[in-house]
């Protein structure tokens, strides 16, 4: 009957007890301890352990964490159990007073806050928490670290953070043209190119000009008339190709080249796929006559693609 009160011991017993002891003789109090320890070794070969509750466990926490040796009196748990429910101890503690301080702190975030983060965090893909936080704070609003990550967690896929090529022509998509040839052939099976610069935010073809030889300078001629009084693009995003030459890139001096990559036709997605609809929709229904006939052939797929389409 001891044994069961002393495994499963009431609060007001046990400090009772305490008291009482205190008044004992020493030799008593080591062989009580002994007689204690020796039916606990029988319990254990005998029965499971024995259920602890939240009140057992806090107790036996406080207890061990005076004893200097409080690892060998441990009859009923291991060590490492004993452990964990300080550690769990110490969270429940500090989360209490962590929502305490919280309550009486700042505000909780509105929705607009949290979508404002939100969008910042998608837009800019190598922006990090303390980026994002120092840009709230410029607005007036104090967020904490965590916080942010929470939010940009949730928009963002697991990987890499880098800013990726759709990200940025979706941000930019506004100040971005993109440019390319197509080539077609005559009846007599004659090479004829077609020069398309197309506005990627509209999808407006701006121009399409038509020759048999692309040269340098006839393409910055095309980029020039394109661009009349200066206005034109921030970004034009263009191939490798060497007709893309020194004078095009005088022509091009106000705006920042993007180059594609060698086998990436994904990278100019919109102005291929464009080229690949005036070849199917339109130039494979014709027999091209000569440089004449191919531009009043464009020239009309053009004002049909821009207002009819």
């Amino acid at each position: 009957m001891e044994v069961c009160q002393w495994t499963k011991p009431k609060g007001h017993k046990l400090v009772f007890n305490a008291l009482m002891n205190l008044t004992r003789p020493k030799a008593e109090l080591v062989l009580e301890n002994a007689l204690l320890r020796q039916q606990l070794i029988v319990l254990q070969r005998q029965v499971k352990r024995p259920a602890l509750t939240w009140s057992d466990r806090v107790l036996m926490v406080l207890l061990a964490s005076k004893l200097r040796r409080w690892k060998e009196p441990l009859m009923v748990v291991q060590p490492d159990t004993l452990l964990r429910w300080h550690r769990e101890l110490f969270r429940w503690v500090w989360r209490r007073k962590s929502k305490a301080k919280g309550r009486r702190g700042r505000e909780p975030l509105t929705a607009e806050d949290v979508a404002l983060i939100r969008r910042l965090a998608k837009e800019n893909r190598n922006w990090g928490a303390e980026r994002i936080r120092g840009e709230l704070l410029k607005l007036g609003k104090m967020v904490s670290k965590s916080t942010i990550q929470k939010y940009m967690a949730e928009v963002r896929k697991a990987g890499s953070s880098k800013l990726t090529w759709a990200t940025f022509l979706r941000n930019h998509r506004a100040q971005l043209w993109a440019c390319d040839s197509l080539q077609a052939y005559d009846v007599l099976f004659q090479a004829i190119f077609v020069f398309v610069p197309i506005e990627l935010g509209s999808r407006r073809v701006v121009l399409m000009g038509v020759t048999r030889n692309p040269t340098d300078e006839w393409t910055a001629q095309q980029l020039r008339e394109a661009t009349p009084f200066g206005e034109g693009p921030r970004y034009l995003i263009r191939d490798n190709d060497s007709k893309y030459g020194d004078s095009f890139g005088r022509v091009t001096a106000g705006i920042e080249i993007l180059r594609t990559h060698y086998r990436a036709p994904k990278a100019n997605a919109i102005c291929e796929r464009f080229l690949g609809s005036l070849r199917r929709e339109c130039l494979d229904y014709f027999l091209i006559l000569n440089e004449c006939s191919l531009h009043r052939i464009v020239t009309e797929y053009e004002s049909y693609f821009n207002h009819a389409r």
